[in-house]
């Protein structure tokens, strides 16, 4: 392949992991989103991976709980998927790498943004845990967050829908998919493609967002290929 990009930040969802089941880890779903990765690193691509816990726990619907406490064991969630990813990419000759924003010394590094992009140079894999390490803070917000830490060219959100729609085409069958958008019409819209501090810090830093279906065999290797698939978010044009 011939990448249009050098650098991407590839949102993966929890959910994604789980395969049919949605809850907990299919490994052969993990090990076929793997392989796209693969073929992108082998080409020269330096790929950082942030990766949500929705498969095993959602701090948000978390009911009663302190919703501090619900935020860490959601942590420690993406911990898990993370783990999962970066044994499957060594089992297909991935050298990975795991960072976690919480300290977690015995098995995974702790974030350091040098140490990171010392080893996307050097064209390890990277994947960021643990979200931001803060309770109240997205998945979503820590791949923008790391996305700008790095100097991404594109976040990649993987998601379970062709694009961003102008409703949930789930329950809406006559839902609009945009080709592309500006970080102001989905603040504005109300679109739910990422939350608005996401949304905000990518355009604060000119970041790209595409959004796509993972579904959909080789969507990881067209993405970074720069085919048009999916919805772009960018600056508008004037």
């Amino acid at each position: 392949m011939q990448p249009k990009y050098k650098r991407v930040l590839l949102k993966l969802s929890g959910e994604a992991l789980a395969g049919n089941g949605r809850f907990g880890l299919d490994f052969d779903t993990v090990l076929k989103i793997c392989k796209e990765i693969k073929v992108c690193a082998d080409s020269g691509v330096e790929i950082a991976i942030v990766v949500g816990g929705g498969n095993f726990w959602r701090g948000r619907s978390s009911g009663q709980m302190d919703r501090t406490r619900a935020d860490h064991m959601g942590m420690l969630a993406t911990t898990l998927n993370a783990l999962a990813l970066a044994d499957a990419l060594e089992q297909l000759d991935c050298v990975v790498r795991v960072q976690t924003a919480i300290t977690m010394n015995q098995i995974a590094e702790p974030y350091i943004r040098n140490r990171a992009v010392r080893h996307l140079e050097k064209g390890r894999v990277v994947i960021f845990a643990c979200g931001t390490g803060n309770p109240f803070f997205s998945t979503d917000t820590a791949a923008a967050l790391r996305a700008a830490e790095i100097e991404a060219d594109i976040i990649l959100k993987a998601s379970m829908v062709d694009g961003i729609y102008d409703s949930d085409p789930k329950t809406n069958a006559d839902a609009v998919l945009f080709n592309s958008l500006s970080y102001l019409d989905v603040l504005n819209k109300g679109l739910k493609v990422m939350d608005s501090t996401a949304a905000t810090l990518c355009r604060d830093n000119e970041i790209p967002i595409l959004v796509f279906n993972l579904n959909e065999p080789k969507n990881i290797i067209k993405a970074i290929g720069g085919e048009e698939i999916g919805t772009i978010v960018k600056e508008a044009i004037i």
